[in-house]
């Protein structure tokens, strides 16, 4: 045993020579100290005499504490001292917690519109166990006593306008606390003392219900820009291609302003897209939109300074071809564009024919040269799937519209890698009313390719299987 200063937990001795006093405990077969003292044995007893005294809260004492924290309802505060009781208190009793009933004597919506964190309070405790429970509102001397501008960090000052009891002189921030009597160290100039501006048992006024309606964003403090910095205009961290608006997210285009881009090639990026546009205006933005896997998804927007601008590249670009392929530009705001399953949607002119069993290594340029040698081809559209894995068919538009039982019987049956190819003329689809499709004498695969195709790559239902027997 040693008789230098020791700290909770240090060793001060064993069961089989001593016996534990006040000041330490038993802990397998040792004697602990439980505070910061010095031992000291008398008649086989180890004691650890604190080097300050220990407090222990009662029921009715008044506290001196700090807000901690603050939730909707609740709250907690670290108590400093216990009035007219020096010494530590013990980790226990450390914090209290209270209630938003008991912070002033009128509505409180939210804790944090009476008190705020780092506030210096009295309080009367109320409880010790299980845990300590603190109350503002029985006493007129409990409450703030001192609290600081959330804005730029002076000290507020008690003054009355309207619902708002207290003001900061430096930057004018105004706000409410549940002031004690002796608010600001002593200052007492009216007979009641600092608590009358509390404005017990009244109701609301309507600047202060007009904030609290706001919720969150009404409540927000705001640092002053000339007292925590130098006066000049803030700026703000964006990552390259974020815009300046909430979350990150770029500001909304004007209208007119921002053009939807289809039927891109997949080896086409935003630099290959922006290189297209930027020579018909003043580009703000543009993106072509990939997939998980980082392909292209065939589509992309372009945005520009002003709707004249965006008109002109639309009339320019409409029905322009990349790598073989047209691409469609448009308004992205218009209203014409059709519904949210593609209804709407503006197919190429000429006759539609539907290409089959389609070996996955099948270019849409082979398709192209089979079926040039017999029409006019406007254009060559593969599906295909996330990645842009192909899905095993097509579909190619012929200019010549009388030639299509021609096209299809020259070509029907073909070989194509080894693979012999389904050509048919594409019917359109027609409406749900018990499985008509099915009269067409296509066969089921066609029909769903057909699906796929007028409904733009909606979602395929998941097909039931069969319960086993």
């Amino acid at each position: 045993m040693t008789a230098s200063l020791v700290t909770p937990g240090s060793i001060v001795g064993n069961t089989t020579d001593h016996t534990a006093g006040e000041g330490a405990v038993v802990h397998n077969e040792h004697i602990v100290s439980t505070v910061i003292g010095y031992p000291a044995v008398h008649e086989g007893t180890i004691s650890v005499s604190p080097e300050k005294p220990m407090v222990a809260p009662q029921i009715g004492d008044t506290a001196f504490v700090v807000v901690e924290k603050l939730n909707e309802k609740h709250g907690e505060a670290k108590l400093i001292a216990i009035e007219g009781k020096p010494g530590s208190i013990q980790p226990q009793h450390l914090y209290g917690q209270f209630f938003v009933t008991g912070l002033v004597d009128r509505f409180m919506h939210q804790t944090s519109d009476a008190l705020r964190r780092r506030d210096v309070c009295r309080a009367l405790i109320k409880d010790v166990s299980p845990v300590v429970r603190l109350d503002f509102r029985e006493r007129n001397d409990c409450g703030v006593l001192h609290a600081i501008c959330p804005s730029c960090g002076d000290g507020l000052q008690p003054h009355q306008d309207g619902d708002w009891n207290v003001l900061c002189p430096t930057c004018g921030h105004q706000s409410y606390r549940a002031l004690a009597d002796n608010y600001g160290a002593g200052w007492a100039e009216l007979d009641q003392g600092a608590s009358a501006l509390n404005n017990a048992g009244k109701r609301w006024g309507a600047a202060a219900e007009a904030m609290f309606a706001k919720g969150p964003a009404g409540r927000a403090t705001f640092i002053a820009a000339d007292v925590r910095e130098d006066g000049r205009e803030r700026t703000y961290f964006r990552f390259e291609g974020q815009g300046g608006g909430r979350g990150g997210r770029p500001p909304r285009a004007a209208p007119g302003t921002r053009l939807f881009v289809g039927g891109l090639p997949r080896d086409v990026g935003t630099e290959e897209l922006g290189a297209l546009f930027k020579a018909h205006g003043d580009m703000t933005d543009c993106i072509v939109l990939t997939d998980d896997a980082g392909q292209n998804r065939g589509f992309g927007f372009v945005t520009y300074a002003s709707k004249a601008m965006a008109d002109a590249a639309a009339q320019a670009l409409n029905g322009h071809r990349i790598n073989g392929r047209r691409i469609g530009v448009r308004d992205a705001d218009d209203d014409k564009k059709g519904d949210k399953k593609g209804r709407g949607r503006k197919e190429p002119a000429g006759l539609k024919l539907y290409i089959g069993n389609l070996p996955f290594s099948a270019k849409a340029e082979q398709l192209q040269e089979m079926v040039a040698a017999h029409a006019t081809v406007n254009e060559v559209a593969l599906a295909s799937g996330p990645g842009g894995k192909s899905k095993g068919f097509g579909f190619v538009f012929i200019a010549e519209k009388d030639k299509g039982e021609a096209v299809v019987k020259a070509l029907d049956g073909q070989e194509i890698d080894g693979r012999r190819i389904k050509v048919d003329i594409a019917k359109a689809k027609s409406p749900r009313s018990g499985g008509d499709d099915k009269k067409g004498g296509k066969s089921s695969r066609e029909l769903m390719a057909l699906r796929e195709e007028n409904e733009s790559g909606k979602k395929r239902s998941r097909r039931r299987r069969p319960k086993k027997d």
